[in-house]
């Protein structure tokens, strides 16, 4: 059954898979005519025909649409083949002075780009490198399923076959932060320091609650994605809906700020279907059936890092209930062992290295404190860029 659901989103990552939804609503609306009365095949075949010749002529559009983006923003980095897809990587600055590259990855499923603000600080001070899941940014979709063992195989390939060379250090944000521990368990030889930026913890997935958000993101990721191949945009809806809520409309505008124009103006190459189908498979994750599917590969647990340095950091563990959407409206006993839960399986990081350490962010901020304070945790890189072991 999973294999034919990768090949169904594998079918539909193709944007020219509209053309072909259009024909197959045609066809079904002629087969539904033979099976009604003959006074009614011609109403039934005429509106199959309208319908799919809509369908079709809005996939032609969103063709020559995305093609047009695509030549009026040129990948600002290189395109690096990985046997059969090409991944985006954008590698600027040099590592002087003896100084280590960083590798960055932004939370969710997110380009490069989406983390381009501290790559703007660092590519003057080393070398910065910013790199394009499978599915976002310049990058092609590439092989279902996405998962985070397969894209931290597919990073160090990228790095590898770029001619850039580590030890480096990896920075990871969220979901960013999960994929860079995947990273240094399988490969200890290319990191020089771990910096895990509030990162997702899988056990939160396995043995917590299940969050109305996260389900919200899957299934969201689905119909985003069938509405692309049609040219329809569903983002501009949910960032509607979400600034109403006063924590994710203060999330957003921190995150606006400081990515700034050159980002935004990037954004049009990720108005593609197989954007929305590569975050809907890795998703897949984020639920219990799906992290116990992958638990084996993906968690890193305690030890599994040996004595590699590694900074957790993240806010401290006082978050506020009623400042948490997953948790409003839910009992005040049942929020608080929520966030309890949060808050203890991702300090299990720390249990990963004997050379760990805890850094606590500003007052104030939360789970995006990378957007609300990056000058903060600029300073905070930069002290990993000095330690010499």
């Amino acid at each position: 059954m999973q294999r034919w659901h990768n090949a169904l989103l594998a079918l539909l990552s193709r944007d020219a898979a509209g053309l072909f939804i259009a024909a197959l609503v045609s066809l079904l609306f002629w087969g539904m005519a033979l099976a009604v009365p003959t006074a009614l095949r011609w109403p039934v075949t005429t509106m199959g025909l309208v319908l799919g010749g809509l369908l079709g002529l809005a996939s032609i559009k969103h063709l020559w649409v995305l093609s047009r983006t695509r030549r009026a923003t040129p990948p600002p980095g290189r395109m690096i083949d990985l046997g059969g897809y090409c991944v985006h990587l954008l590698a600027e600055g040099d590592a002087r002075d003896g100084r280590v590259p960083i590798v960055w990855f932004a939370g969710g499923h997110a380009s490069g780009f989406a983390i381009h603000h501290m790559h703007r600080i660092f590519r003057d001070e080393t070398r910065s490198i910013l790199i394009d899941r499978p599915g976002t940014g310049w990058s092609d979709t590439g092989p279902f399923p996405r998962t985070t063992a397969r894209e931290a195989d597919e990073m160090v390939l990228a790095l590898e076959l770029a001619g850039e060379t580590g030890p480096f250090i990896w920075a990871g944000h969220s979901f960013g932060g999960l994929l860079c521990a995947n990273i240094a368990r399988r490969r200890p030889d290319l990191v020089h320091t771990l910096v895990l930026l509030d990162p997702t913890p899988l056990e939160t997935i396995l043995f917590g609650p299940r969050f109305g958000a996260i389900r919200e993101m899957q299934r969201g990721a689905v119909l985003s994605g069938l509405a692309h191949l049609f040219g329809i945009d569903l983002a501009v809806r949910l960032r509607k809906k979400q600034a109403e809520n006063p924590v994710y409309a203060k999330v957003m505008q921190a995150v606006d700020a400081v990515l700034g124009v050159e980002v935004a103006a990037a954004r049009g190459v990720e108005a593609r279907a197989g954007v929305s189908f590569a975050a809907a498979s890795i998703y897949r994750e984020l639920s219990p059936e799906g992290a116990l599917a992958c638990a084996w590969d993906t968690l890193v647990y305690d030890g599994d890092l040996g004595d590699l340095p590694v900074l957790l950091v993240a806010p401290k563990n006082d978050i506020d209930v009623d400042a948490l959407p997953e948790v409003q409206g839910v009992a005040k006993g049942d929020a608080q062992r929520i966030v309890h839960r949060l808050a203890a399986t991702r300090e299990r990081y720390l249990a990963t290295s004997t050379r760990s350490q805890r850094v606590i962010a500003p007052a104030g901020t939360g789970h995006n404190f990378v957007y609300e304070v990056p000058d903060w945790l600029a300073d905070v890189m930069r002290g990993v860029l000095q330690r010499k072991d």
